[in-house]
């Protein structure tokens, strides 16, 4: 029998919360319902980096998530396939010596508003336009870029940012964007860039970082 976790009118990261509380201490399945299309997407995403199968569907007022294990079917297939895959790759390999372990803990970037600094809020826009793009230039880009309140706006179509913000995405650093500031600004539908995160992933991610910036 699934449990039930009724997460609707509950505000970001509770429902993911709820939800991966439910899953560590009843099992799967869970079914979690929700109102936002935003706790939507972040419970999928939660369940999927557990390493659940994740299905929602809409339902009256909201959406239903269906939390389970992965199908042996489904997990057969891909693993079939993924080796297959392997042995004809590594038939194409040679050796190469592992590199060195490296203990050099994660960059994090912060950009909680659309400026940077205060006092005038078209030479901030101007700066944090600079700021975002001086990232894309270093030798060592940072490994995450975290986006909420006033940042969030960075990523959406029509922000000076976004391009410099996709070359960032395309060379490895994870660009995340709070889903409660997007939906608090009305830009939900706008995002041009990164990905839709929570509180609680954020939290997650800066408890884990080696250094933080803020600009």
């Amino acid at each position: 029998m699934a449990t039930i976790v009724d997460a609707r009118g509950k505000l970001c990261p509770q429902p993911v919360i709820e939800t991966k509380k439910a899953i560590q201490e009843q099992g799967t399945p869970v079914i979690t319902i929700v109102d936002d299309e935003i706790a939507r997407q972040n419970v999928e995403k939660m369940a999927q980096q557990m390493g659940l199968y994740a299905e929602s569907s809409e339902i009256e007022g909201g959406f239903r998530v269906l939390i389970q294990p992965v199908s042996t079917d489904v997990l057969s297939a891909v693993m079939a396939d993924a080796g297959e895959a392997l042995g004809q790759a590594i038939q194409m390999l040679e050796p190469t010596p592992f590199p060195p372990a490296s203990n050099r803990q994660p960059t994090v970037v912060v950009l909680s508003s659309h400026c940077m600094g205060t006092g005038d809020d078209t030479l901030g826009a101007a700066l944090m336009k600079g700021f975002v793009y001086a990232l894309t230039q270093l030798d060592d880009a940072p490994d995450t870029v975290l986006l909420y309140n006033g940042g969030a706006k960075l990523a959406v179509h029509g922000a000076d940012t976004v391009q410099d913000l996709k070359v960032l995405e395309e060379n490895g650093t994870e660009v995340l964007v709070c889903g409660t500031c997007l939906s608090h600004y009305g830009l939900t539908e706008l995002l041009a860039v990164g990905s839709v995160t929570n509180m609680y992933t954020i939290a997650e991610i800066l408890m884990g970082a080696g250094k933080v910036i803020r600009p």
